[in-house]
């Protein structure tokens, strides 16, 4: 597949979908269908897609112990062994699943192979990739958390913490957060790491595509909303606690278009988590080569999908066959 296909078409598909807003509430008047029922069909779609995926992977039998290691494995008592990358215990995995989960730590290990004069395959460190993700990440998790703000009332401190420390940088009227800067800047450069390396454009599709290009329209619409085309904060509160309470029947007039093309662009993305790689977040829990713990060396695992079966021996097999075989020159156990 063409790669600027994959691309051009994920774009066409996003912006279909902020027309479909701007039109539904500008021309059409359906505020409260952009702003409560769907976003209400997108949460119930979220929710139970995550419960049925994971009730799917947790079904799966895994007969073997097939952790991924990366380095010696717990054996004799004098020869070293590396207790989070070959984890021998629960515990070991325990600790290597936080590292994973919270610093991405397979990720910071992950090096990058190139063909060089020569030619010659040589591997070098991709530290790139590590760093702008972990930023992606956790600069989503504090936008988040920000927004808790509007569904809360009194508003939690830890919330108001969040918001004080992220606005640090108070320079500008109204205040720019920091977390959307890195957040835009890395979505940006994983999308650019998609079209830059010929690699990663190539194995691209059109899905990897869209959720970036629909992370992206979530992060720009909100950043319009609070920097450029304004939006009545206290009417956007009073739908939030609505929403959380199941208590707005119709949505407040006068908000702002922009705002229901941002939560119709957020409504898409939880309606489409279950369905796409987005799923790797709760999914590792569930990972076997992940979860598991390396003990082969010392507790046997039987295969619990074995069954008795009719072997044919090596020696029922000679016995047959042990004038055919000395007729052709074989060599036999039994004259």
């Amino acid at each position: 597949m063409n790669a600027w296909f994959s691309v051009l078409s994920a774009l066409f598909i996003v912006l279909i979908l902020v027309a479909i807003s701007l039109v539904g509430v500008e021309t059409i008047g359906l505020n409260s269908v952009f702003g409560i029922y769907i976003p209400y069909v997108a949460l119930a779609i979220f929710l139970l897609g995550i419960v049925i995926r994971l009730l799917q992977w947790a079904r799966v039998p895994v007969p073997f112990r097939i952790p991924t290691t990366a380095g010696q494995e717990k054996s004799l008592p004098w020869i070293k062994y590396e207790y989070l990358d070959n984890p021998h215990n629960t515990l070991g995995v325990i600790f290597r699943m936080i590292l994973e989960v919270l610093l991405f730590r397979s990720l910071f290990r992950n090096i990058k192979g190139e063909v060089r004069d020569g030619p010659r395959l040589t591997f070098a460190s991709a530290k790139w990739l590590w760093l702008f993700g972990i930023l992606f990440h956790y600069a989503f998790l504090t936008i988040v958390l920000r927004h808790l703000r509007f569904f809360l009332e009194p508003i939690p401190s830890f919330v108001a913490i969040i918001t004080s420390l992220d606005s640090f940088f108070d320079i500008l009227i109204p205040t720019v957060f920091l977390t959307d800067i890195v957040f835009l800047g890395a979505a940006g450069y994983l999308f650019l790491r998609r079209i830059v390396i010929p690699q990663m454009r190539y194995l691209s599709l059109p899905a990897d595509y869209f959720a970036l290009f629909l992370i992206i329209g979530i992060g720009v619409s909100g950043v319009l909303m609070r920097q450029f085309i304004k939006v009545d904060l206290l009417k956007v509160k009073e739908l939030a606690t609505g929403l959380v309470t199941f208590s707005m029947p119709a949505a407040p007039e006068g908000i702002g278009v922009i705002f229901y093309v941002h939560i119709f662009l957020v409504s898409c993305l939880l309606a489409y988590f279950p369905f796409s790689k987005l799923m790797h977040a709760p999914g590792v829990f569930l990972s076997p080569t992940r979860n598991m713990a390396n003990n082969n060396r010392f507790r046997r695992h039987v295969n619990p999908w074995n069954y008795p079966v009719k072997v044919h021996t090596y020696e029922e097999y000679e016995d047959e066959y042990r004038e055919k075989m000395k007729a052709v020159g074989l060599p036999v156990d039994k004259e």
